[in-house]
């Protein structure tokens, strides 16, 4: 439903690179300075108003060793000693006694704080005493199982035998994995899609399964969490039939109630670990909003709301900077084309400096081929790069030793990312700098002026939800394809199964005989575990037939459609063709001097609804609905100053998603009463409505980008005015039930954001998306600040959602009809 979108607003003149500094760091030299001086050194560089509006110091912590396992052999205790591990930290070992006891745990601690270790303890001395046991560990990335791998791989311990399964796994190699590895390493796709639908040939690994770790727990919620918790229910079944009950030991960053996350996740009780008594350095974390740029023009400057200089530029100088100052450096990007366009700006402002100085910089993000991840993953931990714009394909735990500062450009979606991010630089203990560079948006915004929504707050809690329909029939279908489902197995997959079964049997998908149910189909079905959207399009330059990289389906209407501008480390083509059937867009190189952004329309209508609160002249409201959106054009922007272009259209097929929605309704009397015009009323529901899809990632585990909303002056299901703002994944990921459950403090901070924002008329720090597809029109700032004012005056102050139940409509069949 949604997509990245880039502006290139009138760029401020590029900060001069001192040629003497650039000169040093050819020669290889480190940084040889404190994080506080180096942060400095950045403010000093930068003109006029200061950007810094908070700095906030993480004081460095001592480490609280724990004596070894008893029953730890003296193989693995000295293999340990040799990677330069004297004894685990007590919460290691805490979490290493439970799984050895054989409990369920999660160990949920910081960045860098050794959570390997309290999974491969108990699991490597399984496997040393146990000549047929086995393990298997799951990771979110590629990267993370290969740096994993590497890691299990350097032990050097007889007869453990890891090896990585995954889609870049050669054929030649997989039969040799499957009868001989017994450590293997894998993501969750590569399960669904290779190893429990060919469960015959893995017999002999699950029958010996002793442990599964899952690795990074954290980053499965929303749609991909519930899959992935259904996926894991599959490989609990078929351990059963097979005749062994696997240890899940399970790995997160700090997030709010782990254990009660990780055993939705796998369906069983979980322990957890939370106190992280290693050793940390300290690290200085700053909070930087880009500078206000001059209008063009005085005359101009009434018509003409604020704009911000971008947070991709100011984190392309950023970089740039701290790579003259010999300083290794990570910059987080939140999406694949922000990640090219901060690589590629500072490898041109380091080569205006110093000719070459740019090639110690690249853009590292999903959709490269295999090889050329390899080695820029190998360039950054040989120092042959000083700095890499990273999407968070390198968020997770992928061992980057050395690195000095982090860049995090515009908030990650979650506090639990954000000290993620940061965690990645000061891994050797040395102290660090990390700085979130504001993008103009409403909740950056209100985050660097707020400062304690970030600092000394707890992490969130991880939001997935295995009963979504959307989620456990097709699940269930790939289930029933396995293996025959028979009773027992509804209750392991718990809440709606039943229904789910009725559905499918309905649909002619399943057929019910005395011993269970039977898939009815010679084909398995297709079920995508991300959401996002259908198969990959692969990017193919039309003249050679290279194939560039990827971009998911879901995306492709955004990011490839006709005319789009691709980006592929820092080279810059045009799509020429679109074929959504193949799963293919032709391109070819060319430097415009434009950027081009997509355009949609969405409509929306009630299906159902769940719960309600009645407020009197306001209504609060949390039920289904079915949403359709179509890319219908694009525009095209001057890269150098903003100024669009022109608009063309395009024909692309509109897209319908059934999904979960929170909204509110205000009643005409009330808005008149409260000094809101007929003829404002769009544009303050619009506005309330923007600032409100920006503001939501405060309160749930998800980013403006897994929402989407719309607003009416009168919708014809409510007969009123209405703000919807709805999950942008199939059945709802979790995020709309969250607005509901906490709409006072979410409306509270978004009106809060709207109001304190210095702009007279609304900007992108406030009321303005960059995902708008009304082009921002109409919005009115002050009517949304009323809009908002009426809503929580009769709002109680937090919504039951038991307080109510309003008519459900018959519920459609067609999800069971997809499974099929």
């Amino acid at each position: 439903m949604t997509s990245d979108s880039f502006s290139s607003t009138r760029l401020s003149p590029r900060r001069e690179l001192k040629p003497s500094s650039a000169a040093t760091v050819s020669a290889g030299a480190g940084p040889g300075r404190p994080p506080a001086e180096l942060l400095r050194r950045l403010r000093a560089r930068h003109h006029g108003a200061d950007p810094v509006t908070h700095v906030e110091r993480v004081p460095a912590r001592a480490g609280e060793p724990a004596p070894w396992p008893e029953w730890a052999p003296e193989e693995l205790r000295a293999a340990f000693a040799r990677r330069g591990v004297v004894a685990p930290w007590r919460h290691q070992a805490e979490a290493a006694e439970l799984a050895y006891a054989g409990k369920h745990v999660v160990v949920a601690t910081g960045t860098a704080s050794g959570k390997s270790l309290a999974y491969q303890l108990p699991a490597l001395t399984t496997l040393l005493a146990d000549p047929r046991a086995t393990v298997l560990y799951l990771a979110p990335t590629k990267a993370l199982a290969a740096d994993q791998l590497r890691a299990v791989a350097a032990l050097e311990l007889d007869g453990v035998r890891p090896a990585c399964y995954d889609g870049d796994t050669p054929r030649a190699e997989r039969e040799w994995i499957r009868r001989h590895s017994r450590f293997v390493l894998t993501n969750p796709d590569m399960l669904h899609h290779g190893i429990l639908p060919g469960h015959a040939h893995w017999s002999g690994f699950l029958r010996r399964l002793a442990y599964v770790v899952i690795d990074e727990c954290h980053t499965y919620r929303g749609v991909f969490g519930s899959h992935v918790a259904h996926v894991l229910r599959r490989l609990r079944r078929q351990c059963a039939r097979f005749g062994s009950t696997p240890v899940f030991v399970l790995a997160s960053a700090t997030s709010g109630d782990p254990a009660t996350a990780g055993g939705r996740l796998t369906g069983l009780p979980v322990r957890a670990v939370t106190e992280d008594t290693s050793p940390r350095g300290g690290v200085t974390f700053a909070l930087w909003e880009p500078p206000l740029l001059p209008h063009p023009a005085m005359d101009e400057a009434a018509d003409l709301a604020p704009v911000r200089r971008s947070a991709l530029r100011e984190t392309a100088d950023l970089l740039a900077d701290t790579v003259v100052e010999g300083v290794r450096t990570l910059a987080f990007v939140r999406s694949r084309r922000g990640a090219e366009v901060v690589a590629a700006t500072a490898r041109r402002a380091l080569d205006e400096a110093v000719p070459g100085l740019g090639d110690r910089i690249a853009a590292y993000r999903a959709g490269y081929l295999r090889e050329e991840r390899r080695e820029l993953e190998r360039a950054l931990l040989d120092g042959e790069l000083l700095g890499l714009a990273s999407t968070n394909a390198l968020e997770l735990g992928v061992d980057l030793v050395g690195l000095d500062a982090v860049l995090i450009c515009g908030w990650p979606g979650t506090r639990a990312s954000l000290w993620q991010q940061a965690g990645r630089a000061g891994r050797s203990g040395d102290e660090a700098l990390a700085v979130l560079v504001a993008r103009d948006d409403p909740l950056d915004t209100y985050l660097v002026h707020h400062p304690e929504a970030l600092f000394g707050r707890p992490v969130e809690a991880t939001v997935l939800d295995p009963a979504n329909p959307y989620v456990l029939v097709p699940q269930l279908a790939c289930a029933a394809a396995e293996a025959p489902l028979t009773p027992a197995d509804l209750d392991l997959f718990g809440d709606g199964a039943k229904e789910a079964v009725e559905e499918l049997v309905a649909a002619g998908a399943l057929r019910q005989r005395p011993t269970g149910w039977y898939w009815r189909h010679r084909e398995r079905p297709e079920v995508d575990l991300r959401g996002e959207g259908g198969a990959p399009v692969c990017v193919v330059e039309a003249s050679t037939g290279r194939l560039l990289g990827t971009v998911d389906g879901g995306s492709s209407h955004f990011l490839v459609h006709p005319g789009a501008v691709y980006l592929h480390q820092g080279v810059s083509y045009v799509v020429d063709s679109l074929d959504l059937e193949d799963g293919c867009a032709l391109v070819h190189a060319e430097e415009p001097d434009w950027s081009t952004h997509a355009r949609d329309v969405t409509s929306l209508s009630v299906v159902s609804v769940r719960s309600y609160v009645d407020a009197g002249p306001v209504g609060l409201f949390l039920g289904e609905v079915d949403v359709t959106s179509q890319v219908v054009s694009y525009q095209r922007r001057r890269i150098a100053s903003g100024e669009v272009i022109d608009t063309r259209p395009l024909d692309l097929p509109a897209r319908e998603l059934r999904t979960v929605a929170v909204w509110f309704t205000v009643s005409p009397e009330s808005l008149a009463l409260a000094g809101v015009a007929p003829a404002d009323v769009p544009g303050a529901l619009h506005a309330a409505e923007h600032a409100g899809i920006g503001l939501l990632p405060l309160m749930a585990t998800c980013d403006r980008w897994d929402i989407g909303g719309l607003s009416t002056a009168v919708h014809p299901d409510t007969e009123a005015p209405t703000v919807f703002v709805y999950d942008g994944h199939p059945g709802g990921a979790g995020f709309a039930e969250r607005a509901y459950g906490t709409a006072a403090a979410w409306l509270r901070a978004t009106r809060d954001a709207i109001a304190e924002c210095g702009c007279e008329s609304g900007c992108p720090s406030c009321v303005q998306s960059p995902k708008c597809g009304n082009g921002n029109n109409p919005l009115s700032k002050p009517d949304a600040v009323k809009v908002l004012d009426v809503v929580l005056a009769n709002l109680p102050s937090e919504a039951d959602a038991d307080e109510g139940r309003g008519p459900a409509l018959p519920r459609q069949d067609e999800r069971a009809a997809a499974a099929s």
